[in-house]
Formats: structure tokens, C-alpha cells, sequence
């Protein structure tokens, strides 16, 4: 994939993401969108440091990379702050509580909406964040 947001060796950072993390967030306009939490499928992209590139494998512990599950957890936080009327603004939140990582550089997220409409499998917003 050659879309500007892949992992580089050269620039010493790796990808690391988060796929189809399913939540429930009071999110849109409408009015039924105000009444009751509705599914939201996140993915979050990440563009990493990496202390061990170009061509080494650093130490096998977790304090030398980022913890996703810190993401994950943040991402669940934003969800459950309360309404947000546009999953624009749910993104850029997300993406935000991402780049606190300290080695996150540039962030990726992705909000879909699964049930906005019968005949759709998602409708959605991505956005890019960087550090």
C-alpha cells in the first residue's frame, strides 16, 4: 500500500491498528440519534516510532512500543463522554486521544455508522491527525 501511510524503515515507523473495534456512542443529528446509543464500528491507524528500524529487532517489552489497549481504552472513553452530533467530531476525538500516545506520530480514524440506513452496509468519515 503506497498511500502515504505505510510503515518505513527509513523514517523509523512502524503501522500499528486497530480493526473493527465495535462500540455504542449517542452520535448524529437526528432526533432518534439523541435518544439512544446507536453501533459504531471504529479503525484506527497509526504511524508509529520505531526505535528498532531500519534493520534491527529491539527488546521484546512493551515499554519500547505503543500500548494499544490504551488506544482502545481511550477510544471507548471518547465514545462515552455523551452526544456528539457528528462522527467527524467522534474521529478527530479519537484521533486525538491517539496522538497522546507518546510515539504516535500521525493517526488514522475511521467512524462508521452500520445501521444509518437499511440499504447500506456503513455510511462514515476518516480523518488524519499528526503529531
Amino acid at each position: 500500500m503506497n498511500d502515504g501511510f505505510a510503515p518505513d524503515a527509513t523514517g523509523r515507523l512502524r503501522r500499528v491498528f486497530i480493526r473493527g473495534l465495535r462500540l455504542r456512542a449517542l452520535l448524529g443529528v437526528k432526533a432518534h440519534e439523541k435518544l439512544a446509543p446507536q453501533r459504531v464500528v471504529i479503525a484506527i491507524d497509526m504511524l508509529v516510532e520505531d526505535d528498532a528500524a531500519p534493520g534491527g529487532v529491539g527488546p521484546d517489552r512493551l515499554a519500547r512500543v505503543t500500548d494499544y489497549e490504551r488506544v482502545v481504552l481511550a477510544a471507548r472513553a471518547v465514545a462515552a463522554e455523551g452526544h456528539t452530533y457528528l462522527a467527524e467530531t467522534l474521529a478527530e476525538r479519537i484521533a486525538l486521544a491517539a496522538l497522546a500516545e507518546p510515539r504516535v506520530q500521525r493517526c488514522r480514524v475511521r467512524v462508521e455508522k452500520p445501521d444509518a440506513f437499511p440499504d447500506a452496509a456503513a455510511v462514515g468519515v476518516e480523518v488524519e491527525r499528526v503529531r
